[in-house]
């Protein structure tokens, strides 16, 4: 899509969210509107919570809050896609139990009381084109959108950093996810044309160009979430934490697989548990093939960066054991697609997208013959999204 046309999209949204504001709550007074993107990864996977690197993208998908400071203490919301309505007050803060999505909001406010910001009631609408259960980060974009908005009425003068561990803690608190910090990170920090290399132990960051000329970031949705998701996180995590240990006893220093290389995986871990050393060893390549990625972005060798994609795929199917048989499916089907540069599984596993690099000329007929076949092998949809990198949560009017 054209800059031309993504300027008359932003208008759209503007008009058209004001108009569902004024209707929701009667009012003729202008709202703050302010837009939070989703979210890619295009490589380092499951190295967030092992103090790794990632290196996400805010897409062109987006969170839209249309925003108004209240005389009293009543919160009331309005999530126009879902035609459901909430109201509290911010003297009566706490969790929901039946509806999820007044969390990510509420778990925001309650981070400003918690940093003892006068804050009073405000009316929102909320609508979002982020596909939900997709793993772009759709509830980040919200607590997102909610923080950029809220710190700009309230007039709190917060950081954007500070921001990002405010949503994160909303995912925690209210949401009930214990997320790293990655998502909320890229849908606030995101910068047009580029990635964000961000080191997951100290916060520290840096932009890598990636404007890809005649390549398109097609997603692939597998329109399916395994039941093992949640457990098998949990449990590589433990797995994670169990060589750590095994290295520490040995190497003075480590805290995380970020300070482990595979020759101490080699000495400490193998020899005690082959299935421990193949989690770990996943994480400690994928620290490194990060690396290697970067310099090849820097270096304009998109090819490279592919084969380290389908690497990456590799290792979280046969070595991490995240995959699952549709996402197999999809990377194995492109694998010899001259057309394809690189694809992997995106985001936890066992559901949701791979993502594609595809080039521009090639994306139609991809996903037309892809479509059928899926369908065919799994008897389910495939759904598919072909974004770009866009900038972060900013006001747009």
């Amino acid at each position: 899509m054209g800059t031309e046309n993504k300027r008359l999209t932003m208008l759209t949204q503007v008009q058209e969210i004001s108009i569902i504001f004024q209707q929701a709550f009667g009012s003729l007074d202008a709202p703050l509107i302010v837009r939070s993107p989703g979210r890619i990864n295009i490589i380092g996977e499951h190295t967030d919570y092992n103090e790794g690197f990632v290196l996400p993208g805010a897409i062109d998908k987006a969170a839209y809050m249309a925003v108004a400071l209240r005389d009293d203490n009543t919160i009331q919301l309005h999530a126009y896609d879902l035609k459901e309505n909430f109201t509290t007050s911010v003297d009566n803060l706490m969790r929901v139990g039946d509806i999820s999505w007044p969390n990510y909001i509420l778990g925001v406010v309650a981070q400003f009381k918690k940093l003892g910001v006068a804050i009073k009631g405000f009316n929102a609408v909320l609508m979002s084109d982020v596909p939900i259960g997709a793993g772009l980060s759709s509830s980040a974009a919200v607590e997102c959108a909610t923080v950029f908005a809220l710190n700009e009425l309230y007039q709190s003068n917060i950081d954007r950093i500070t921001m990002v561990k405010m949503a994160q803690k909303a995912e925690h608190e209210y949401a009930g996810v214990m997320c790293g910090i990655m998502d909320q990170f890229a849908s606030m920090m995101g910068k047009k044309d580029h990635l964000i290399k961000l080191d997951c132990k100290t916060l520290e960051y840096s932009y890598v160009p990636f404007k890809l000329d005649g390549i398109k970031i097609v997603l692939l949705n597998t329109n399916v979430k395994h039941s093992l998701a949640s457990s098998e996180y949990n449990t590589r995590r433990k797995e994670c934490k169990t060589a750590v240990e095994w290295v520490r006893s040995h190497v003075q220093g480590v805290n995380s697989l970020r300070s482990v290389d595979e020759a101490m995986l080699d000495s400490y871990v193998q020899p005690k548990d082959a299935l421990i050393d193949m989690r770990s060893r996943y994480v400690v390549q994928e620290i490194s093939r990060l690396q290697a990625a970067c310099a090849d972005l820097e270096g304009g060798d998109i090819a490279a960066l592919g084969r380290k994609m389908f690497a990456t795929h590799e290792g979280l199917s046969q070595m991490y054991g995240v995959s699952c048989k549709e996402l197999d499916w999809l990377v194995n089907q492109v694998k010899q697609n001259d057309a394809v540069i690189g694809a992997r599984m995106m985001g936890g596993g066992f559901g949701g997208c791979t993502i594609n690099l595809v080039r521009e000329e090639a994306v139609e007929s991809l996903i037309a013959s892809l479509k059928p076949a899926y369908e065919a092998a799994m008897q389910l949809p495939l759904t598919a999204y072909v974004v770009s990198i866009e900038n972060g949560t900013e006001i747009i009017r």
